[in-house]
C-alpha cells in the first residue's frame, strides 16, 4: 500500500470579494465614528441636510484629503477661509480596520511571493481609489452666514453682500494623499504583525524592523487608551459629556499624541483668536489665546497648571515599558546598544509622524470694500505647529536611554535565540 501523500497547501483567499469587504468595512467604521463625533458636536443640526456631506468631508480629511473652505459675499465684499486638520480618531479607526482586513487572508503563512502580495494590495488600492473619488465628490456644501441685525447686517443687505461659507474637496489631492495613507497603513501592518508573511528577500529584515514597529504602535495606542480614561473621568466629574465624547470620537489622538511630544520636552507654537475654540483642555486654550504667537511646552503650561509635569513621568514609564516589550520580542543575541539605537530611530520616526499629522490651521474673515476683517465674530484664526527638528532630536535622546534600559531589563526574560543553561 502506497503511503498517503500530504495535501498541498491551500492558497490564501484574497480576491476581489475579500478586497471589497475590507474596503467597505473600513469606510463603514470611519463613517460611523465620524458621524457619532459630529452628532455629539451638534453637527446634526446643520441646515440643508448637510450632515451626510460633512461626514464625508470628515472621512476624506481623516485620510489626508484636502478640504477647501469656500465663501462669497457679493460684489463689494470678500470672504476668506481655510482649514487644515486631521480628525485622528477617525484616521486611527480606519487604519486598524483596514490593517485587519488586509492581514486576515495572509494568516498562518511564513512566506509569500512579492507578486502575490502586490496583487492583493493592488485590489484594495483600486477599490480605495474609487472610494476616495466618491468621498471627494460627495463632500461639498454651501451655507449662508447669519450676521444678525444691526448696522453690519443692514449694510451687507444694502450692498448685497450677504456672506456664504461652504466647503469643497480637492479631488486630485484627496486621491493622492489618500493613496499614500493607504500605502502607509498596509506597509505598517506588514511590519507590525509577527504572523504576516513577507517575501523571501525581506525575511531577513523582520528581526530588526518588526519589534521596533510593534513597540511604536503599542506606544501610540497606549497614549490613546490613557486619553480615553482621562476623557471618561472628565465627562463623569465635570459635566458636558457631549463635548467630551465629540473630542474622543474626532480628535482624541490629536490630544494624546500632542501630550506625548510635550512630555518629551517638545515645543509647539500656536495662536487662538476670535470665536475659535480648541477641543482641548482649558489650560491649552489659556496658553494659546494671546495677541501674538504663543509658545506651548511644559514650562508655559506649568505656569497655568503645575500638574503637567506628570507628563514627563507618564512618558518615561510608557517608553521604558515599550522598550522592554521591544527587547522581549528581539533575539537575545542583539546587544543593548544596538537595541537602543533601533528604539531611538523608531521613536524619532513616530515623533515625526505626530508632527506631520498633528498640525492645525484654520482661519476665516469678511472684509467690505477691501478694508480689513470685520469684527462681530466674523473673523478668527487658529493654528498649531511644532518645532519638528527639536522634537525629533528629543525623541532620539529619549529613545537611546529608554532603549538601553529596556534591553537591560529584558535580559532575565527568556527570549527567542536564548540557550537554556545546563544543570
Amino acid at each position: 500500500m502506497s503511503p498517503r501523500t500530504a495535501p498541498a497547501p491551500v492558497p490564501a483567499r484574497h480576491g476581489w470579494v475579500q478586497a471589497v469587504t475590507a474596503v467597505l468595512r473600513t469606510l463603514a467604521a470611519m463613517a460611523a465614528v465620524a458621524a457619532l463625533g459630529l452628532w455629539a458636536a451638534g453637527a446634526a443640526e446643520l441646515p440643508d441636510d448637510a450632515f451626510g456631506r460633512v461626514v464625508a468631508a470628515t472621512v476624506a480629511s481623516a485620510v489626508g484629503g484636502t478640504i477647501r473652505l469656500t465663501g462669497d459675499a457679493g460684489p463689494l465684499a470678500e470672504t476668506r477661509a481655510g482649514l487644515t486638520v486631521m480628525p485622528l480618531s477617525v484616521t486611527l479607526t480606519g487604519a486598524l480596520v483596514l490593517a485587519a482586513g488586509f492581514l486576515r487572508p495572509l494568516r498562518h503563512r511564513a512566506v509569500t511571493g512579492a507578486g502575490e502580495l502586490a496583487g492583493w494590495a493592488g485590489r484594495i488600492a483600486v477599490l480605495w481609489l474609487l472610494a476616495l473619488i466618491g468621498l471627494a465628490l460627495l463632500a461639498r456644501q454651501t451655507f449662508t452666514v447669519d450676521i444678525g441685525n444691526g448696522t453690519l447686517g443692514d449694510l451687507t443687505h444694502l450692498i448685497d453682500a450677504t456672506p456664504t461659507l461652504g466647503f469643497t474637496t480637492d479631488v486630485a489631492q484627496t486621491v493622492l494623499y489618500g493613496l499614500l495613507w493607504l500605502a502607509g497603513v498596509l506597509v505598517l501592518a506588514l511590519l507590525v504583525s509577527r504572523g504576516a508573511p513577507l517575501p523571501a528577500r525581506l525575511v531577513g529584515f523582520q528581526e530588526s524592523v518588526r519589534p521596533a514597529a510593534y513597540a511604536m504602535v503599542v506606544l501610540l495606542l497606549a497614549c490613546v487608551a490613557l486619553g480615553v480614561v482621562v476623557a471618561l473621568v472628565t465627562a463623569a466629574t465635570r459635566g458636558h459629556p457631549a463635548d467630551t465624547f465629540a473630542v474622543v470620537l474626532l480628535g482624541l489622538p490629536n490630544l494624546a499624541w500632542l501630550a506625548l511630544t510635550l512630555g518629551l520636552g517638545a515645543t509647539w507654537h500656536g495662536r487662538v483668536d476670535g470665536p475659535f475654540g480648541l477641543p482641548m483642555p482649558h489650560v491649552l486654550d489659556q496658553v494659546l489665546r494671546t495677541p501674538d504667537v504663543a509658545t506651548l511646552n511644559l514650562r508655559t503650561l506649568a505656569e497655568h497648571d503645575g500638574r503637567v509635569w506628570w507628563l514627563v513621568v507618564v512618558d518615561a514609564v510608557l517608553l521604558l515599558a515599550t522598550a522592554f516589550l521591544m527587547a522581549a520580542r528581539t533575539p537575545v543575541r542583539v546587544p543593548a546598544w544596538r537595541h537602543a539605537l533601533r528604539f531611538a530611530v523608531a521613536l524619532a520616526l513616530a515623533v515625526l509622524m505626530i508632527c506631520l499629522v498633528g498640525r492645525i490651521s484654520a482661519h476665516y474673515g469678511l472684509s467690505l470694500l477691501g478694508i480689513g476683517n470685520l469684527g462681530g465674530g466674523l473673523s478668527g484664526e487658529l493654528f498649531l505647529r511644532p518645532e519638528t527638528w527639536s522634537a525629533i532630536g528629543l525623541g532620539v535622546l529619549w529613545g537611546l536611554v529608554a532603549g538601553f534600559l529596556g534591553a537591560l531589563l529584558a535580559r532575565p526574560v527568556h527570549r527567542r535565540g536564548a540557550v537554556p543553561s545546563q544543570v
